[in-house]
C-alpha cells in the first residue's frame, strides 16, 4: 500500500477550506492507506508566532482534527516538532535546494508583498521543509489543495535531484492525492481567491453560528444579472461553489437557474448557505466541545503518535545519513 502524509500549520483553527481540501480525504484515506497526519508547529514560526499562542493552536488544530474524523487506533497522528528528524532532513535537503528555485515559488512572492518587513530564510525555504515533512516517512501520496501542487512538484525535484546525486532509487515521488477527483479549492467570502485565515475570509468550523451568519451575509456578490443566461461573476459562482459542498445538488440548480432567468435574490442564496453550513458543522462543533474536555486524551494522542512516527522516521534519517557518507 502507498504511504500517505499530510499536515495543517498550527496557525488557528480549521475552516472549511482545510475541512474540504484535506481533511474530509484524510478520513477515508486511514481506513485504506497507512497514513500519517500531522500538525505544521514549525511552518507555523514562519510568522512569529508567540509561544502561548503557538501552544494554544497546536491543542485547537488536534482537537478539531479528531473532531473531524481522523481516528488515532488507525492513522498515525503526531506534532510536527515531536520528531528530531523532520529537521535535520530538512537541513540536509537544504544542501540540495536552490536559492534561485526557491525565490521563483508564486507562494513565497505573496508572501514577501503581503508581509515585507518579515521574509525570514524559513519562509524561503518552506517547501523544503515540506518535502521533509512527506518523505521522512517515504509517502508516494499527499492530500492536499491546489495551492499546494506546486510545493508537491517541487518536492518531487528535490527528491530526484537526491536520488540522481547520491546514484539511489531510495525516495519515491510524492503526488498529489484526491480519490481520482480534482483537487478541491475552496474559495473566500471575499470574491476572489482561495479560503485562508491570512486572507480574511474563512469561516471556521468552530465558529458561533452568529458569526457564521454575520460572515455570509457580508459576503462579496454583484448587482446581479443584467440579462437572462448572463455569465455567473466570480464573487457569486463561489458562492455556488460553497454551497455546493454543503447542500443538496437540487438547491445549487435552483439559484443557478434563478440566476440565467434573472431572478435570483442574494439574500435568501446567502441564508441558505449560512443555514447549510451550520447544519454541516453542527455534528463537529460537538464532537469539539467534547474532546477538548479531555485533557488526558489529548496528552495520549500526542504521545503513542510521536512513538509511532519516530519508528519510522528515525529509520528514514539513519539510511539517508548512510547514503550521504556520514
Amino acid at each position: 500500500m502507498e504511504i500517505v502524509v499530510s499536515g495543517i500549520r498550527s496557525t488557528g483553527q480549521l475552516h472549511l477550506g482545510n475541512y474540504f481540501g484535506a481533511v474530509k480525504n484524510f478520513v477515508r484515506m486511514q481506513h485504506e492507506h497507512p497514513c500519517y497526519f500531522f500538525i505544521a508547529n514549525y511552518h507555523a514560526l514562519t510568522t512569529h508566532p508567540e509561544p502561548a499562542s503557538l501552544r494554544a493552536s497546536v491543542r485547537q488544530v488536534l482537537v478539531e482534527y479528531l473532531a473531524c474524523g481522523i481516528d488515532p487506533e488507525k492513522a498515525v497522528v503526531y506534532l510536527q516538532s515531536d520528531l528530531p528528524e523532520i529537521p535535520e532532513l530538512y537541513m540536509l535537503l537544504n544542501m540540495h535546494a536552490y536559492v534561485g528555485e526557491l525565490e521563483k515559488v508564486p507562494t513565497f512572492k505573496d508572501k514577501v508583498r503581503k508581509q515585507p518587513n518579515n521574509v525570514n530564510a524559513g519562509l524561503l525555504t518552506y517547501p523544503v521543509l515540506m518535502t521533509a515533512d512527506v518523505i521522512i516517512h517515504k509517502a508516494s501520496r499527499v492530500p492536499v489543495g491546489k495551492d499546494q501542487e506546486q510545493h508537491l512538484e517541487m518536492a518531487r525535484n528535490f527528491v530526484n535531484r537526491f536520488n540522481h546525486f547520491y546514484g539511489v532509487d531510495y525516495f519515491p515521488e510524492p503526488y498529489p492525492y484526491n480519490f481520482g477527483q480534482e483537487l478541491v479549492k475552496v474559495p473566500g467570502l471575499d470574491g476572489s481567491g482561495k479560503m485562508g485565515k491570512s486572507e480574511g475570509n474563512a469561516i471556521y468550523l468552530s465558529d458561533d453560528p452568529a458569526v457564521i451568519r454575520k460572515k455570509i451575509m457580508r459576503a462579496v456578490t454583484d448587482t446581479g444579472p443584467t440579462e437572462p443566461n448572463s455569465p455567473v461573476s466570480e464573487p457569486v459562482n463561489n458562492l455556488f461553489t460553497l454551497l455546493s459542498l454543503v447542500a443538496a445538488p437540487e438547491r445549487v440548480d435552483f439559484y443557478k437557474a434563478a440566476y440565467a432567468d434573472c431572478s435570483i435574490r442574494y439574500g435568501d442564496l446567502k441564508k441558505e448557505l449560512a443555514e447549510e453550513v451550520l447544519s454541516f458543522v453542527a455534528p463537529i462543533q460537538e464532537r469539539i466541545r467534547e474532546i477538548s474536555a479531555d485533557d488526558a486524551y489529548i496528552r495520549k494522542v500526542l504521545t503513542e503518535g510521536a512513538e509511532k512516527a519516530r519508528l519510522s522516521s528515525s529509520k528514514t534519517l539513519r539510511e539517508v545519513r548512510e547514503i550521504m557518507g556520514f
